[in-house]
C-alpha cells in the first residue's frame, strides 16, 4: 500500500530512524512498516534492529554515564527544561504524528503531549531535590546516606501512550543522573525517535538517552539479562510483565512494572448522575477505552442503575467516530485488528451470557479497524469483560445493592491498579478509600493521572510508582557512609 506521510508543518519531528549514541545505527537492510490504524496505510519504513543493536546501545550508555552522573544537577535539570521547551514548540507537530501512529483523536493527542512535557519538566525540578540525610548515631561517629543514580536503565514502553509513556519513565532516570535505552512499541516508534531527537537538541549528550526498535523479544533478552543494566523498567501487560521480571531476576537488576489493570467504577444511590457519567466517560473511553486505568467494570447501585445506563448511553450514542486528522472527533479506531476483534469477542461473549446492547456493538462503518463505542446492562462477573481488560470502546454496567456487594465486586479481580466511586457520603469515602484494593482510586471525578500523582497499582498491576516525587527514588540508590570520629580532648 502506499506510504501516506502525516501532514507536518515541519519535518523537524518525522524522524524515521533509531539513535545509538547519538547517530542512527547502521542496519542490516531489514525493515518493518508503521502503518495508520484510522486509514491502514503505511506512513513510514523502520530499520528492524535486534540483540546486536541493543547490546552496542547499553554498551554506548555505560560509556556515557560517569560523565553524565558526576554532572551538577542543576545542569541535567537545564538540559531537561530545554527539552520540556523543545516539546512544547513544537506540540502541534508532535500530536499529529502521534494522531498518525495511533489513531487517537487530535485534541487528545495534544493533551497527551502536553502531558508528555509536564513529566519533563517535573523531574528537572526533582533534579535539584534529590537530598541526604544525616542518622542519629553513637557520638563517636555520624551516620550519613546520599542517593546515588542507580545506572543503566532499560525501558520498554506501550503503544496506548507514545510519548507520555517515554517521559515518565526517561526524564527520572536522567534527571537521577542514569542512562537509559529505550524499546518503543513497534506499532508507534515515530514519537519516540521524535521525543529522542529533540532531546538530542536540548543538550542531552549522545550515548544518555537511546532509542531502538525492531525484534522485540531479542531486545527485551538483551536489556533484562545484560549485567551492565541495573535497572529495568516496562508498562504493558501483565502475562508480558511476568516474563520480563523473571528475566531480570537472573541478574537481580532493581524493576518497575506498570501492568494490567481490570478498574472497577462504582456508582452510588447518593451521587450526582450528571458527575458520574461525565467521571465513565472521561475514564471509560479516553483513548477509545485503550488505556490501562479506564473503567473496565461499571458497578451502578439499584436504585440510580436505570437512569444512570439512560444518561450515559444518551452521551455515548452522540459521540463523533473517525480519523482523528480529519475534523473533530471523540473516538478513534482500535490499534490493531487483533485488538478490534477483542472487543467483538468481549461484546459477543456477554451478549451470549445475557447482558444487554443499549447503543452501539456493533463495527463502525468509519474504517476496518473502528467499533461502535457501546454500553451493555446486565454485565455479570461471569463474562469475559469482567475478567479480562477489553481495552477499547465497551462499558459494560453491573447493577448492585449495597456497599458490600460494590466492594467485594470491586476487589473480586488479581489486578489492583484504578478504582472510581461516585458518592457524596464521606463516611463511605474513606471506607472505600482503605478498602479499594488498588494503587489509585479517583472520587468523584473519572481522571487520576497527573505528573504530581504517584502511578502504579498493587496485586498484579505491577510494581514501583511512576510520576510525582516518589518516580525519581525508583532511578536512585541509598549509599550509607559511617564516619569514625577520633577523640575529643577532654571527652571520655
Amino acid at each position: 500500500m502506499a506510504s501516506t506521510r502525516p501532514s507536518l508543518a515541519e519535518d523537524v519531528v518525522l524522524r524515521t530512524t533509531p539513535i545509538i549514541d547519538g547517530l542512527p545505527p547502521a542496519g542490516k537492510g531489514c525493515v518493518f512498516t508503521v502503518t495508520n490504524p484510522a486509514t491502514t496505510q503505511t506512513i513510514a519504513t523502520i530499520p528492524l534492529l535486534g540483540a546486536e543493536a541493543a547490546e552496542r546501545a547499553v554498551a554506548s550508555n555505560a560509556a556515557a554515564l560517569q560523565e553524565w552522573r558526576k554532572r551538577a544537577a542543576a545542569e541535567r535539570a537545564d538540559i531537561l527544561l530545554a527539552w520540556h521547551g523543545l516539546i512544547l514548540q513544537n506540540r502541534e507537530d508532535l500530536a499529529r504524528l502521534l494522531t498518525s501512529e495511533q489513531g487517537k483523536p487530535l485534541n487528545e493527542a495534544r493533551g497527551e503531549i502536553d502531558y508528555a512535557a509536564s513529566f519533563v519538566r517535573w523531574f528537572a525540578e526533582e533534579a535539584r531535590r534529590v537530598y541526604g540525610e544525616i542518622i542519629p548515631a553513637a557520638r563517636e561517629r555520624r551516620v550519613m546516606v546520599i542517593k546515588q543514580p542507580v545506572g543503566v536503565v532499560g525501558a520498554i514502553t506501550p503503544w496506548n501512550f507514545p510519548a507520555a509513556m517515554i517521559t515518565r519513565k526517561v526524564a527520572p532516570a536522567l534527571a537521577a543522573g542514569c542512562t537509559v535505552t529505550l524499546k518503543p512499541a513497534e506499532l508507534t516508534p515515530l514519537s519516540a525517535f521524535a521525543l529522542a531527537h529533540l532531546a538530542l537538541d536540548a543538550g542531552v549528550p549522545p550515548g544518555v538517552f537511546n532509542v531502538i526498535a525492531g525484534d522485540a523479544p531479542a531486545i527485551g533478552s538483551v536489556l533484562t539479562s545484560d549485567p551492565t543494566v541495573a535497572k529495568f523498567t516496562f508498562t504493558g501487560s501483565t502475562a508480558v510483565g511476568k516474563l520480563l521480571t523473571a528475566q531480570c531476576a537472573t541478574t537481580l537488576k532493581r524493576v518497575s512494572m506498570e501492568l494490567g489493570g481490570n478498574a472497577p467504577l462504582i456508582v452510588f444511590d447518593d451521587a450526582d448522575i450528571d458527575t458520574a457519567v461525565e467521571g465513565a466517560i472521561a475514564s471509560k473511553f479516553r483513548n477509545t477505552g485503550q488505556t490501562c486505568v479506564c473503567a473496565n467494570r461499571i458497578l451502578v447501585q439499584s436504585g440510580i442503575h436505570d437512569r444512570f445506563a439512560e444518561a450515559l448511553a444518551a452521551r455515548v450514542a452522540a459521540f463523533r467516530v473517525g480519523n482523528g486528522l480529519e475534523g473533530e472527533t471523540d473516538q478513534g479506531p482500535l490499534i490493531t485488528a487483533a485488538a478490534l476483534q477483542k472487543v467483538r469477542d468481549h461484546v459477543g461473549d456477554a451478549v451470549g451470557r445475557g447482558a444487554r446492547i443499549v447503543t452501539g456493538g456493533e463495527r463502525h462503518e468509519a474504517g476496518e479497524l473502528f467499533h461502535q463505542p457501546t454500553v451493555l446492562i446486565g454485565a455479570n462477573p461471569d463474562m469475559r469483560l469482567a475478567q479480562e481488560e477489553t481495552f477499547g470502546p465497551v462499558a459494560p454496567l453491573f447493577r448492585f445493592a449495597n456497599e458490600g456487594e460494590a466492594l467485594a465486586l470491586a476487589n473480586s479481580t488479581r489486578s489492583g491498579l484504578a478504582a472510581y466511586a461516585f458518592t457524596r457520603d464521606m463516611d463511605r469515602f474513606w471506607r472505600l478509600a482503605e478498602g479499594l484494593e488498588v494503587g489509585m482510586v479517583g472520587f468523584n471525578n473519572g481522571i487520576i493521572s497527573s505528573e504530581t500523582v504517584p502511578f502504579g497499582g498493587v496485586k498484579e498491576s505491577g510494581l514501583g510508582r511512576e510520576g510525582s516525587r516518589h518516580g525519581i527514588d525508583e532511578f536512585l540508590e541509598l549509599k550509607a557512609i559511617s564516619l569514625g570520629l577520633p577523640p575529643q580532648p577532654g571527652i571520655e
